[in-house]
């Protein structure tokens, strides 16, 4: 009986929705099209469980149909995710599971997953985590980001990384840079470099990748075929 009902309610919602989408309105009768709205009305009224059944039924394939976008666009950016000759790598270069991460030297959450994420990479061994910049807490954010970014060139980035998410405070320009120095970084070559047009491009391909994937806050990470928002889904 039940398995009869789920199949009758599953057919009452696709009619539902043949009946109201332009093109089968386009090809009945008004006579034709009001019959089948009386015998819907009917039936509905006799079964009114079979209408929850419907729009249920309904509320699932939506749902897997945008889970099944989400995953294509995901493997659609794989490239772009996990071979980005921009973004650095820590952990294993050469390991075989890649974790990206996006983040923002200002977020608190992605301090509190800074130990979390150094944990399972170290522990892990064979992890490559790609790190993606992506300031969205205002101009200090993108100050830092473009520094970080600048750093590579000097081959600092890791250090430069680690003290800018430890640092306390706002991160203005002058500490950024006050901590680049204490880091060893060419405090003026740095400066300069930030100032440089590929690295507001990198910070742009970031948000643009972000934005395909429907990544919006910080810190977000991409393992698989998975997005994991926030810390305490990736401890889980």
């Amino acid at each position: 009986m039940y398995k009869r009902d789920k199949i009758f309610a599953t057919l009452l919602a696709t009619i539902i929705c043949l009946l109201f989408s332009f093109p089968a309105q386009a090809e009945m009768t008004a006579q034709e099209k009001t019959a089948l709205k009386a015998k819907i009305l009917e039936v509905l009224n006799e079964n009114p469980e079979l209408l929850i059944t419907a729009l249920h039924g309904l509320q699932q394939r939506v749902e897997q149909e945008q889970e099944q976008a989400k995953l294509t666009t995901l493997q659609n950016q794989r490239k772009a995710l996990e071979q980005d000759p921009d973004s650095f790598v820590a952990g294993n270069p050469a390991g075989d599971i890649t974790l990206v991460e996006f983040f923002d030297y200002r977020c608190g959450y992605c301090k509190k997953a800074r130990p979390v994420v150094e944990k399972l990479v170290t522990e892990d061994g064979n992890i490559r985590l790609v790190m993606k910049e992506f300031p969205i807490l205002g101009p200090n954010s993108e100050t830092a980001s473009k520094a970080a970014i600048a750093a590579m060139a000097q081959g600092k980035y890791q250090q430069f990384h680690d003290a800018l998410m430890a640092a306390k405070g706002g991160l203005g320009r002058a500490q950024i840079l006050q901590i680049a120095a204490d880091t060893g970084l060419d405090r003026d070559k740095l400066a300069e470099d930030m100032q440089k047009a590929y690295i507001a491009d990198i910070i742009r391909k970031n948000r643009q990748l972000a934005a395909r994937l429907e990544i919006s806050g910080t810190p977000a990470f991409v393992i698989g075929d998975a997005i994991v928002p926030g810390v305490a889904s990736l401890e889980q």
